[in-house]
């Protein structure tokens, strides 16, 4: 009887060593060339966009532009007496003024007595300039942010209603209201609010205060 002949078994190859990497021998130039880069990033921001203000080489400040004064024309002439505004009677009667209550940026008291000032005396108010751009909307003076037509004896015809939301205009009025109260006179008291708002680039055509005004 034949003998069997015992089958070879094939098990599975062994895999081949995997081959060494190579080192090149040089250093890792791609990280040292970024971290250079990243060097003079930070040198160059430090210098230039640091949060202190520029030295001129002699080294005193160099005033930034952006905080000059805004250059503003002349203010027109004063006008002659016959085109003043007659100050009207102290008991003189006025509309009824009725205030937004969503509106108004103060209280309504202060409202109130600024539009009362702004009527009884124009001849503070029509020198008064103001700075919120209400020049577009034809205003030569912070009086006219306040009342909108008057009569030929200077009492109050109709209220303007843009004073009511505008609180540079109720803060210029009561300065100035505030000043006159004090014994101020129209030309200290028009200086003294070209000063506080000196750095507003908004500002109406408002003439001079008359030479001989109080």
């Amino acid at each position: 009887m034949a003998g069997k002949k015992k089958s070879r078994s094939r098990g599975s190859a062994a895999p081949p060593p995997e081959r060494p990497v190579e080192s090149t021998g040089g250093p890792p130039w791609i990280l040292i060339g970024g971290a250079a880069v990243a060097l003079v990033l930070i040198a160059f921001l430090g210098f230039y966009g640091g949060g202190d203000a520029p030295v001129s080489p002699d080294g005193e400040t160099v005033a930034d532009a952006s905080d000059e004064t805004p250059e503003r024309p002349p203010a027109p002439p004063a006008p002659p007496p016959a085109e003043r505004t007659p100050t009207p009677p102290a008991d003189a009667a006025m509309p009824p003024l009725q205030l937004q209550a969503n509106l108004i940026p103060r209280d309504p008291e202060v409202i109130q007595e600024v539009y009362l000032f702004a009527a009884r005396h124009p001849e503070i108010l029509d020198y008064v300039p103001c700075f919120c751009g209400c020049e577009t909307r034809g205003h030569r003076r912070n009086a006219d942010c306040f009342v909108r037509e008057r009569n030929p004896d200077g009492t109050v015809r109709e209220w303007e209603e843009h004073g009511m939301a505008c609180i540079a205009c109720v803060d210029v009025g009561r300065t100035a209201m505030q000043m006159y109260a004090s014994g101020a006179r129209v030309t200290d008291i028009r200086d003294e609010i070209e000063r506080l708002y000196a750095g507003s680039p908004l500002h109406t055509p408002t003439p001079a205060p008359p030479v001989d005004a109080n």
